[in-house]
């Protein structure tokens, strides 16, 4: 069994999701290059994990090709492989279908589906000609591309696209070692939820307070994702709060 460090990179690593998972990788010892658009966020999630040099921040705009290129390389210079991306790096938009902007629908489209798909292959193009091959994905999708929430067309189009990014990647990735899997995510305490014990849009237009859960769960759920041997796959997980109006939504 190699006892080599394990090497993960997690985008949207400064707040929420993103820097819960990265503070639970450090923990289990990987090294994590933790990527995002603030500096100072990323910093203070290193400085949460009281990691040390395993944990390596790169301010990323994972819209930008030649800074995802950068993210990798960096990472690739400074620890030789790349067993695990956690694909993160997303925004939403909430507004009425017929008021939703150009530049908004862009934007959203830009980080959530380009950004994913950017960082994806930069990962992949390292796990396929890397010694030893393989490696693992996991994307962040959404359980709205499952069952959408009111007033959120563009955020619900490009969660479908990471869904169809995340089997084309399962597949592809088969012959080099290459797994790819992704977790949905219902109401984890983070600062995109807040609105939720107040008071969330439903279907049928009424403003319901909707129970969230510890962001540490999705953490831990990522964490045992990427503890599986690369001939195991979890291709879909949906982790949500119990009690959140998912299952029969609408």
């Amino acid at each position: 069994m190699s006892t080599s460090p394990r090497i993960a990179i997690v985008t949207g690593a400064g707040s929420g999701i993103g820097r819960a998972v990265a503070i639970a990788l450090l923990a289990e010892g990987y090294h994590v290059g933790l990527a995002g658009r603030r500096s100072e966020a990323l910093a203070e999630t290193a400085a949460l994990a009281s990691a040390g040099d395993r944990a390596l921040t790169v301010p990323t705009d994972v819209t930008q090709p030649d800074a995802v290129n950068a993210l990798f390389g960096l990472v690739g210079d400074m620890w030789g492989r790349l067993d695990l991306l956690f694909n993160n790096a997303g925004a939403s938009a909430g507004a009425p279908f017929e008021d939703l902007s150009y530049e908004r629908w862009k934007a959203i489209v830009d980080v959530n589906l380009t950004g994913m798909f950017l960082c994806a292959q930069g990962a992949f193009r390292v796990m396929k000609t890397q010694r030893p091959q393989g490696g693992r994905i996991i994307n962040n999708g959404s359980i709205s591309a499952m069952a959408p929430r009111p007033d959120s067309a563009a955020y619900v189009v490009t969660k479908h696209g990471v869904s169809g990014l995340t089997k084309s990647l399962a597949l592809d990735g088969r012959p080099y070692d290459i797994a790819c899997g992704q977790i949905d995510i219902g109401n984890a305490v983070t600062p995109l939820t807040e609105r939720m014990p107040a008071g969330a849009k439903q279907a049928d237009g009424r403003m319901v307070p909707e129970p969230r859960m510890d962001v540490a769960h999705v953490a831990r759920a990522v964490v045992f994702m990427a503890s599986l041997p690369l001939d195991t796959n979890v291709l879909t997980m949906t982790i949500m709060a119990t009690k959140m109006p998912f299952v029969g939504r609408g």
